[in-house]
Parts: structure tokens; sequence; C-alpha cells
């Protein structure tokens, strides 16, 4: 099946553009990770953008509208920093590695409370929004799939034991990091999140 795009809704031809739409989702994408999607009310919204209601409505048409726009923002941010670290590692376990680390980074302090939206909405769109929540998880499906090449690439050039099951340890990877992201809304600290880091790797021994 195709996998479908989440991305923001076209701007009618000839419309100026008002505002700048990046910060404004950025913005959004803050409010939603921290309150959630169900809880955040345009006013919340319109507080966080700077906009007016109108301004809102006139962008996005509405709140799920909006919430698509900011979830493709996100993700795609988060995508392309994440591809940086991978980038500049050597072996398919130091990619590994990297993930777990840019995860951990995430998962402390103020930056670990405000949560994640991806993890976030998989939870609460499921019960009122199936193919929301659909689009959400072919995010964590995506995510999944990478951790198994990662781990495929270590076990080609040698950094990752041979008879490990790329499948079951990609799953149990995708699940560590996203408890990191829920434990993160706790107030963990750096060195609470690191100290996963290494504890993780052990299991591609």
């Amino acid at each position: 099946m195709k996998e479908k795009k989440l991305s923001p809704p076209a701007r009618s031809p000839g419309r100026p553009r008002e505002f700048d739409m990046d910060r404004a989702l950025d913005q959004a994408v803050l409010t939603f990770r921290s309150k959630g999607y169900t809880a955040t009310s345009i006013g919340d919204l319109s507080q966080a953008m700077a906009l007016s209601a109108g301004s809102i409505y006139k962008a996005f048409c509405d709140k799920r509208t909006l919430f698509l726009a900011a979830f493709d923002r996100y993700t795609s941010v988060r995508n392309a920093a994440l591809a940086d670290r991978i980038n500049s590692a050597a072996t398919g376990r130091d990619r590994l590695r990297a993930v777990l680390r840019f995860y951990a980074d995430s998962s402390h302090d103020g930056e670990g409370r405000r949560g994640c939206l991806v993890v976030g909405s998989v939870i609460s769109l499921d019960t009122f929004d199936p193919e929301l929540a659909g689009l959400v998880l072919q995010a964590v499906h995506r995510n999944e799939s990478q951790l198994a090449a990662l781990i495929d690439q270590g076990k080609a050039d040698g950094s990752i034991a041979p008879g490990v099951d790329s499948d079951a340890a990609a799953r149990l990877m995708l699940s560590l990091l996203q408890g990191m992201r829920v434990v993160g809304k706790t107030g963990r600290t750096v060195d609470d999140m690191a100290a996963l880091v290494a504890l993780a790797l052990k299991i591609l021994d």
C-alpha cells in the first residue's frame, strides 16, 4: 500500500504569506507535545503560534489539518538531524549507538518533559481517529525498519554478532527508544538516559 504523505495544506494561488510557516508550526509542535492532541485547543495554538484563531483556520482549516502539518514538520526536522548523526558513524553498531544517543538526548530535563509527538499521538489518537493514528503509526514502522537495517549493516561489517535476530532486536530497540521518551516526561537527568545506551548495545554481542 502506498504510504500517505503528511504535509501542510496547499496555499491558495496568489495568497500572500502572512507569517513564517515553519516557525508557527514549530510552536504548534511544542503545544501538541506538551498537552496532547485531544487536550490542545485552538486557543492554545493561537497563543503559542502568535496567530489569531481566524488566521489559523484560514491557513489550516481545522485542528486536525494543523496537526498533520505540525507532525510532518516535527518528523522531517528530527529525521534530518538523526540522519546527520547516522551518516557520521562508520559501522552499523556505531550508527545504532548514534540513534540511541539521539533519543537519550531528547529524553531528559526540559526537552524530555515535553514528550514525543509520535509516541504521544499513537496512544491518544487510536481511540477516536483511526485514520490519523494510522498515519502516525507509519512513522513508527519506518523507525523499526531503519533499526533493523542498521543491525543488518552491523552484522555485515562485523560490529554486531552474526547470530543476532535483526527483526527481534529492532523491535526491542524500538521499544526502548519509545520508552525513553515516555520515561523522559518524568524528569530524568542526562546521566539517567545516557546509561541506557551502553546497556542496550550489549544485546548485540
